[in-house]
This record gives structure tokens, sequence and C-alpha cells, in this order.
């Protein structure tokens, strides 16, 4: 869960929290399908942003090693 701050957790929790209480006063109806829609474009939002903190980390590792080589290089 590292890649997840707060912000993150508290709108995960939320988002489901607000769906649950929707399916449960609503049941199942047309209405839902909104909801459900709602809280899939949530979630693709927070896997989206994981994605990016995932390949952003990478990306900095791999700029840091490629930083090192040249340090190295010019040190030679």
């Amino acid at each position: 869960m590292k890649h997840f701050d707060t912000g993150t957790i508290i709108v995960i929790t939320v988002t489901f929290a607000l769906f649950a209480l929707a399916l449960f006063f609503k049941g199942i109806t047309h209405d839902l399908l909104l909801e459900a829609g709602v809280f899939l474009v949530s979630v693709k939002l927070i896997i989206m942003a994981y994605k990016n903190d995932v390949m952003s980390t990478k990306l900095i590792q791999e700029l840091q090693e490629i930083k090192g080589l040249l340090k190295n290089h010019n040190d030679s």
C-alpha cells in the first residue's frame, strides 16, 4: 500500500460506502446503473493513479542509475 496515500484511501472508502448505501436504499433499479458507472470511473481513476506512481518510481530509479553511470564515467 505504499503507492496509496491517505487521500486515495479516503476516496476509496467513501466511494465504496456511497455505492453500498445507494445499493441498499435504491435497490436493484435503473438508477443503480448510474451509481455503478460512477463507482467504476472512480476505480479506474484510482488504478490509473496507482500505475502512474509505479511508473514514475521506476523511471526515477532508472534515471538515478543513468546518473550514476555518467558520474562514474566522468570520474574515470
